[in-house]
């Protein structure tokens, strides 16, 4: 573990800074962005960290902070792919990914019911399902906009509106699956989870260590496959589009 000193917090601002400068000398369009998230975080783990203790020994409130989870996922996932926060479908494969999951667990008596538990593990499946959802909604979007021609091309050859798109989106967004294979490739061999480390520093076995880890891995495979797939379903249903600021609740026309 690292030691939490001044010079942590020294280095870590130092990294922030060398990172917003990369961003804006390469002209990535996210120097900004990346300073923001930097403070952002740093105030939400702190407030965070003070909330969990006081609500990890308490079910109900250990469930209105997954609630939270939810809530605050579903607008990022929003205005990633939509660009317009109303536009609340990318919820859709982040709750439907998750939510059977997570009953799944605590039916079958691996999730236990207490905050300590549940928090963790839905932070880690709702955040999973989080990132498959806007890469995925992101690249389904883009193939529809610059292919438009492929589309209508389909159209003209008798494909429904869903099928048409669904041809030209598919492939690319399929690649939002790419980093969680990566991850559970790589276990081990590259990557270290922070879950498996704890678990070892913490006393556990190293079966009882890898179990976990490996559990984890495959459940966010499931859950972002799921992700991955409802999102696209929603793109090609014309359910997901890039709203203009100040547009209304209409989501395109679909089928």
């Amino acid at each position: 573990m690292l030691p939490v000193t001044p010079t942590l917090g020294v280095v870590a601002v130092l990294l922030l800074l060398v990172a917003a400068a990369v961003a804006g000398a390469a002209r990535l369009g996210h120097g900004r962005a990346v300073v923001v998230a930097g403070v952002r975080a740093a105030a939400q783990l702190l407030a965070v960290s003070f909330v969990i203790t006081h609500v990890v020994d308490r079910l109900g409130l250990a469930a209105l902070f997954v609630l939270m989870m939810y809530t605050v996922a579903a607008l990022t996932a929003a205005g990633r792919v939509t660009a317009n926060r109303r536009l609340l479908w990318p919820a859709v494969p982040i709750v439907t990914a998750t939510a059977p999951t997570l009953v799944l667990l605590w039916a079958t008596g691996l999730l236990p019911a207490k905050g300590i538990v549940l928090i963790p593990i839905a932070g880690i499946l709702i955040g999973g399902a989080m990132t498959a959802t806007v890469l995925a909604g992101r690249r389904a979007l883009e193939e529809l906009t610059q292919r438009r021609g492929e589309v209508e091309a389909a159209l003209t050859l008798g494909f429904t509106d869903r099928d048409a798109a669904m041809e030209i989106c598919r492939p690319a967004a399929a690649g939002a699956l790419i980093p969680a294979l990566d991850q559970t490739r790589t276990v081990g061999l590259v990557t270290l989870p922070g879950a498996f480390v704890g678990m070892l520093l913490g006393g556990a076995t190293p079966l009882q260590a890898g179990a976990v880890q490996l559990f984890v891995l495959v459940a966010l495979l499931q859950v972002q496959a799921v992700a991955v797939t409802l999102t696209i379903e929603l793109a090609a249903r014309g359910r997901l589009v890039r709203a203009a600021p100040g547009q209304g609740l209409a989501g395109g026309s679909g089928t």
